[in-house]
């Protein structure tokens, strides 16, 4: 340890120690797209995250690059911690972007689509079909595309039409006349979202017996002159528009779930913010375009290959191209016991996902909605997914019955719509449906189940770091609880009362919550380690968690590394610190870890003079966490299941050498590599070892 009682005097406000957030948020997916040249990923795996990679990209146009250009815009932008403008950012972002988007198609034209013929997957170009394959594909243009296009010829009575959102379309310049004798020499064809963007060709047009498709992109225009009879299309180039995705709501609205309806459809047709468009697009089209699009020569960006890459995803049935299933391992004291309510009963049981399987939760439900003991069950969703067992199951208790309490966050982002569609099924239920509270999105992730004990009253609840959605629990990280343990199950019964009725904050003996308590908290242990290891005492700090973004926060570590706590942070995506700086932050480590599932647990550690603080919660040390939502933070107070945090949610992570990213002072990423003498050591791989059944 480093102590200094008496840290050199700094400027802890100064941008200069501080990164961009946008610009660390654009590093995050170039550390995902990095995943796609990873040779110890499967290569069907590998295409997979170069698509995420295009899906990300597509959010950070829709939400972060939208706010920048409205804030500079409107005159509101104001810099962060960093210092940095919107007029600053944007170029940057740019510059970053173009050479990612050039990287993104080198590597799936030039290393992934050749790896995987050599495998037998096969993406066809129009042009390399045999003549019975083009047959087969100007009939299934003929039966299945050509019937919902609608081309859209541009002249005075047709103008340029409004596109949706990142829909996919084709520019077309035409030669001579139609029946009504105009000769527009443009036109626009819309592809319907109905339509499959990569169609599988059968077995029986193909003669090597692999895998083989042509996307819906090629079939179009290759027959594309079909559309316009009489006339003859000179060429056909793709491209799509990707707006502005926010939702602005008024708080003050009578009917929010109204309200956001109204708003999902503008999310369709915002302003427009990026072009793409084809490669072999001539100039003055791609002017043209953006011309419409009232979009600058910055915000073309050129496709070679489909302009929709996230609609790529294809299931391809070759085991050895994909990774290796595993069954998630139930623990112990659940598989001992036929009631789950009696598992529980013997003590804290905590879940690691996707390791461990998250059915213990599940069937915490099921067995609620059945029990005649249980009275009432509450349970806050932020983000369940519509074909939902969670949703099911508290259907079924409502219909018995039982008083179902749903506190409902709608504007989950992207999930807004299955969100309004599950609160409209609970409430035909006859279940409780809350919306939270104005002015803050409820993230936090409890469920509280109230059951007849004897004479009394029992309360059991889960507390997890993610949501109630059974999918994501499959490839996300997080871990859960489930505990009878009186003083958290009282806690979180005062949350619900809060988010239901109104009241002063509640008073809580176990659990930290936001917007109250949770940030003050984190400044005190961070302090008192500060404290510690000014007096020359062992302090350490270890946290786990998505972004960190709140400025105070920073700075009272940076504090902390000066008086010469050690501080490890596992940050998945955002970081605005900057580590490593002499005299100010020499202390600190920060570390992304990227590869098969999505990091995303919250684990908060303190060495707190011994006692080894564990909290796990549902938020990041962001702002909007800390500040402007509804979340909760838990402690594990089992020494044993403390201590199997510690090994597996934190140390594990610290140990990885080979896919963890280390983040340097001036805000770039260097990948981490065993040393001469070490084994690779990949942390998501020891844990399915070591907590699934293979």
């Amino acid at each position: 340890m480093n102590a200094n009682a008496n840290p050199p005097s700094m400027d802890l406000s100064s941008p200069d120690n501080y990164i961009n957030r946008e610009l660390s948020l654009l590093q995050f997916n170039l550390r995902v797209l990095e995943q796609a040249m990873d040779e110890r990923h499967p290569l069907m795996e590998r295409l997979n995250f170069l698509l995420i990679f295009s899906s990300n990209m597509d959010e950070f146009f829709e939400i972060r690059v939208a706010g920048l250009r409205n804030q500079m815009e409107t005159g509101t932008g104001t810099p962060g911690p960093d210092g940095m403008l919107p007029q600053e950012v944007l170029p940057e972002i740019s510059r970053i972007t173009h050479e990612a988007v050039q990287r993104q198609y080198h590597i799936l034209q030039d290393i992934l689509l050749p790896a995987l013929a050599a495998e037998g997957v096969h993406f066809l170009r129009r042009e390399h079909l045999t003549e019975v394959q083009a047959e087969w594909v100007k009939k299934y243009f003929r039966d299945q595309v050509y019937p919902v296009l609608t081309p859209i010829a541009l002249d005075p009575a047709h103008p340029f039409p409004r596109l949706v959102n990142k829909s996919l379309n084709f520019i077309v310049p035409l030669d001579g006349k139609d029946a009504f004798g105009r000769s527009t020499g443009l036109a626009i064809v819309p592809a319907p979202r109905s339509l499959p963007r990569l169609i599988r060709l059968p077995d029986e047009v193909c003669e090597n017996g692999d895998d083989n498709f042509i996307f819906l992109s090629s079939m179009i225009h290759a027959h594309v002159s079909d559309l316009f009879p009489g006339m003859k299309a000179t060429g056909c180039y793709q491209f799509r528009v990707t707006r502005n995705a926010d939702l602005e709501v008024d708080e003050d609205v009578e009917d929010l779930a109204s309200a956001l309806k109204g708003e999902l459809l503008s999310r369709r047709y915002g302003d427009e913010v990026r072009l793409e468009v084809a490669d072999n697009c001539p100039q003055h089209l791609i002017e043209y375009l953006l011309e419409q699009f009232e979009l600058g020569p910055e915000d073309a960006y050129k496709a070679n290959g489909p302009v929709n890459l996230a609609r790529m995803f294809t299931s391809v049935n070759r085991p050895r191209l994909h990774y290796p299933p595993f069954t998630p391992r139930v623990p112990a004291p659940v598989r001992k016991y036929e009631s789950i309510f009696d598992a529980i009963d013997q003590g804290d049981i905590l879940l690691h996902h996707p390791f461990e399987s998250f059915s213990p939760v599940v069937n915490l439900l099921a067995e609620a909605a059945r029990d005649p003991k249980v009275l009432a069950i509450k349970q806050t969703l932020y983000r369940t997914g519509t074909n939902s067992e969670i949703l099911d199951h508290l259907e079924t208790a409502a219909r018995n019955g039982k008083e179902v309490i749903a506190v409902v966050e709608l504007r989950a982002r992207f999930d807004e719509e299955s969100n309004i569609e599950g609160a409209r099924r609970l409430q035909e239920a006859g279940a409780i449906v809350v919306y939270g509270v104005v002015g803050y999105k409820t993230h936090s992730k409890m469920l509280l189940v109230l059951r007849r004990d004897g004479d009394g009253m029992k309360r059991y609840a889960h507390l997890g770091t993610g949501n109630y959605h059974t999918k994501t629990t499959k490839f996300y990280t997080d871990y859960g609880m489930l505990t009878a343990e009186p003083g958290i199950c009282q806690d979180v019964h005062k949350i619900f009362q809060e988010l239901t009725g109104m009241g002063k904050a509640a008073r809580l003996k176990q659990l930290k919550h936001a917007p109250f308590t949770l940030h003050p908290s984190l400044m005190e242990w961070i302090e008192f380690e500060t404290e510690q290891a000014r007096a020359g005492k062992p302090a350490r700090i270890i946290a786990k968690f998505n972004s960190l973004t709140e400025e105070r926060i920073m700075q009272a570590l940076y504090r902390a590394s000066q008086a010469g706590v050690e501080i490890d942070l596992i940050v998945r995506g955002i970081c605005c610190l900057r580590p490593g700086i002499p005299g100010l932050s020499e202390n600190i480590r920060v570390r992304s870890i990227i590869g098969r599932f999505l990091e995303h647990t919250r684990i908060y550690h303190f060495h707190h003079a011994g006692e080894d603080l564990v909290y796990c919660a549902s938020a990041d040390w962001m702002d909007r966490n800390l500040f402007n939502r509804v979340e909760t933070c838990f402690p594990v107070n089992d020494p044993k299941l403390k201590k199997q945090i510690l090994e597996e949610g934190l140390y594990f992570y610290l140990r990885d050498n080979t896919q963890a990213w280390l983040l340097n002072a001036d805000g770039s990423y260097q990948r981490a590599a065993p040393a001469a003498d070490e084994e690779p050591f990949l942390a998501q791989q020891a844990l399915l070892e070591a907590l699934s059944n293979g």
